[in-house]
């Protein structure tokens, strides 16, 4: 069982809300209490997703975002200041993952793709994230790492390096908020029972039955699980937590 939180009058904001992981973390944070502002490129799913919190008595709204444009990721945190009046808590989430290549046969389009939405979509949520938390001299940021930035992996470059990044740019920035109020943190998952990964092991490019074997716990992990940590870090139950890289991957980087 989950712990409770009580964030209600707080305001989240989830990119990358429509499915997988941000999806769980917005179904939490809007369970928890907080209004949630759903940000992803997908507005059928956007709009379903509002209504299902909605009708469920929760306070949500959706924008379209592709963290990759800098100006609708301003414009997310800008509904999310006109709705609700602040923002305390974001989830970076929102990440793409390409197909497995040799570092030479990677081309320059693809990594730049890559990276735009891993790590410099990352750099972007924090900044105008960050404009309003330092006014407020308040407020918690979680960014989605992932395993991937804290070990390497043949044939993903593109991907490893856009999630390390992260990792630096969530340490950097916690030493520059952390003592204005601000937490920002990161959390590293492992491999979880996404619509992504299904998408990969549809297409041969991971084996179900290897990811199980390098897990220590014996299975994958679910969304929940990743919301749940999220939830944690965002709480006052985290608040002497600053500048973790937090592997929630079932024990693989343990070993």
């Amino acid at each position: 069982m989950n712990p409770s939180y009580n964030f209600a009058g707080q305001v989240a904001l989830v990119t990358g809300a429509c499915s997988g992981l941000g999806l769980a973390t917005a179904r939490q944070f809007a369970q928890a209490g907080a209004a949630v502002v759903l940000a992803d490129v997908d507005s059928k799913g956007l709009t379903a997703l509002s209504k299902e919190l909605v009708d469920a008595g929760h306070k949500a709204v959706g924008t379209v975002c592709d963290v990759s444009n800098e100006e609708q990721v301003s414009a997310a945190v800008q509904t999310a200041v006109d709705s609700y009046g602040r923002l305390d808590f974001a989830f970076n989430n929102a990440g793409i993952i390409d197909p497995p290549l040799e570092t030479a046969d990677v081309t320059a389009a693809n990594f730049d793709r890559v990276n735009a939405v891993n790590s410099r979509g990352v750099w972007a949520c924090m900044k105008h994230e960050l404009r309003q938390m330092r006014q407020q001299g308040s407020g918690a940021i979680v960014n989605c790492s992932s395993l991937s930035g804290l070990v390497g992996g043949a044939g993903r470059t593109a991907y490893h390096a856009a999630k390390h990044a992260v990792i630096g740019l969530t340490k950097s920035a916690a030493l520059e908020y952390a003592a204005r109020g601000i937490r920002i943190n990161a959390v590293c998952p492992g491999t979880i029972e996404t619509r992504m990964v299904s998408d990969m092991v549809k297409k041969g490019e991971l084996e179900l039955e290897r990811a199980l074997a390098l897990a220590p716990i014996g299975r994958i992990g679910q969304p929940d699980e990743i919301a749940a940590a999220v939830l944690w870090l965002c709480s006052p139950g985290a608040s002497y937590v600053v500048g973790v890289a937090l592997p929630v991957d079932g024990g693989f980087v343990a070993q």
